[in-house]
């Protein structure tokens, strides 16, 4: 599986770089990127970009352009880092538009942790230092950290997701330009106009008329596509965000999956329709501009669309016992969230009841004590409640969860938790913190941990080997049936146990298996039971 490429020389974009730049083990040297560069290969889009010489623009490894000759070729680990070296972006492949690197799904150290959070926002809210100050790093240990791997510091990484920001704003509103430059990031007018134009070799004017795609029908509502990689197989994807959508936070409506969801300057509700044409259509409102980053990152990290399917799919098919169900169903993605906490708890709420009783819990905290938001588009009524608001009167909380004590006391406990910083599940959170912090509460086992890690973390090797869904898809496939023998033989499939859980659970046949509106296929007679399932 590829890895980003370390920075290139730093010689100007003109001189050639070296040939001989030795590679970090398991990065791909010069060779592997020339080849997938000529092999157009979409899979490495994100991984690494090209920079060409001769033309001074950077693309996506599968830029349909004419491949350049190998001389005139530079590789750079980020889209910042050819910016920075002084390349403008292809205006053929849009590679500032590719699919994000799977690297950071993956891995769970301080780099990977840093670039979700600078593509959440963090840095254009509250600058490097409350980067730095989320990752437990001073702002040099920081610099040095992503300069070296990425050959960009946070700023200059920033800055390219801004460049990003300004673009889909221009592209996708009639907003004056003064509100698109405040609203993507800019101290000024004037450096929203010099960004756009050494980033795209256009004015922000240019860009808005050249874009094929016009405004939103609705004021405030921005249209956007999603890449991914290809294969993909949404059924479980967008089938089991439906089947346990929450009242009045999630709705399936009009063929789209649509949710609240909270963004640092106010509400915003995002829908997704089934992909087409390599993308996901997803349209978002927000209460203020300046969320469309985070709004972006939480849902790509929603549908798990940074992912690299074609690794993930070869790697379960060395298990003899897992192959058909991958080639029967290539790409499948691991459903997330939008709300990490909100996810954390519902997954107490859902402890040994079924999905029905749990979303009716759900629906009760939220009408009694979730934010209100306006929803023109739908009927979305609420945010689902912050753990402060269930806290506020613990008595209203208890009360309106037909529970047993010790589960409310769990709920009410985890909230706690989350309130107070001693479980931090956002992008930059500690995967194996979270882990032990979480585990640490009273009430909560390793069903509801791992459950959390895979929808919450987004921790792609999360396994739930007592889950009774996966035991008895591992009966029907000869695999062991006790949660001990399960987890050690699972350990082959690592790093990507959370997708063997969606082929496991889609050997049944409940509806989180299906995309809406459409029938299961014919399938095992061995459904889910519905308490396994969030």
């Amino acid at each position: 599986m590829p890895a980003p490429i370390p920075p290139a020389a730093t010689a100007p974009p003109a001189v050639r770089p070296a040939a001989t730049t030795a590679p970090r083990p398991g990065i791909p040297d010069a060779d592997a990127c020339l080849a997938a560069v000529r092999s157009r290969d979409p899979r490495f889009d994100g991984w690494f970009y090209t920079a060409v010489l001769s033309t001074g623009i950077y693309c996506r490894p599968s830029c349909p352009a004419r491949t350049p000759r190998d001389d005139r070729m530079r590789f750079y680990p980020s889209a910042a880092a050819a910016q920075q070296a002084g390349f403008r972006a292809c205006k053929r492949c849009r590679p500032d538009a590719s699919p994000g690197s799977p690297a950071w799904d993956v891995r769970s150290d301080v780099v990977a942790r840093a670039m979700r959070l600078i593509e959440d926002g963090l840095v254009d809210r509250g600058g490097v230092p409350a980067l730095a100050a989320a990752l437990g790093y001073s702002t040099r240990q920081l610099e040095r950290l992503l300069q070296g791997e990425l050959g960009a510091g946070p700023l200059a990484l920033a800055a390219a997701r801004r460049a990003q920001t300004a673009r889909t704003l221009v592209e996708s509103t009639q907003l004056p330009m003064t509100e698109v430059a405040f609203a993507a990031g800019y101290a000024s007018v004037r450096a929203f106009n010099d960004a756009v134009r050494a980033t795209y070799a256009l004015t922000p004017t240019e860009l808005r008329a050249a874009a094929s795609r016009r405004a939103p029908s609705h004021p405030g509502a921005l249209s956007l596509r999603l890449p991914y990689r290809l294969p993909l197989d949404p059924s479980n994807l967008l089938g089991h965000l439906v089947a346990t959508a929450v009242p009045g936070v999630e709705e399936y409506r009009r063929g789209a999956y649509r949710s609240t969801v909270p963004l640092p300057h106010g509400p915003g509700v995002v829908a997704v329709h089934p992909p087409r044409e390599g993308a996901f259509p997803v349209t978002v409102r927000l209460t203020d501009l300046r969320d469309l980053p985070a709004a972006v990152a939480r849902t790509r990290r929603l549908l798990d669309l940074d992912a690299d399917p074609v690794a993930i799919d070869e790697a379960l098919s060395a298990d003899r016992r897992l192959r058909p169900l991958v080639r029967s169903s290539r790409g499948r993605r691991v459903p997330r969230t939008l709300d990490p906490d909100a996810m954390a708890l519902r997954a107490v709420i859902g402890q040994q009841v079924s999905t029905s009783a749990a979303r009716t819990h759900a629906g009760r905290l939220v009408t009694a004590l979730g934010t209100p938001v306006t929803d023109p588009d739908g009927g979305l009524t609420h945010l689902f409640p912050r753990p402060a608001q269930l806290l506020a009167d613990e008595a209203v909380t208890a009360g309106l969860l037909a529970m047993p004590a010790s589960r409310r006391d769990t709920l009410l406990g985890l909230a706690r938790a989350l309130a107070d910083g001693d479980v931090v599940l956002d992008a930059g959170a500690g995967r194996a913190a979270a882990r032990a912090a979480l585990a640490a509460l009273p009430g909560i086992g390793p069903w509801t941990v791992e459950t959390v890690a895979m929808r919450a973390l987004g921790d792609p090797d999360a396994f739930l080997p007592g889950d009774l869904g996966v035991r008895q898809a591992a009966r029907r496939l000869g695999l062991p049936t006790s949660p001990a023998a399960l987890e050690q033989e699972s350990r082959a499939w690592s790093p990507w146990r959370a997708y063997a859980v969606q082929h496991l659970w889609a050997t049944g046949t409940h509806a989180v298996n299906q995309l809406p509106d459409t029938d299961l296929p014919d399938r095992p007679r061995n459904p889910l039971h519905a308490s396994e399932v969030l």
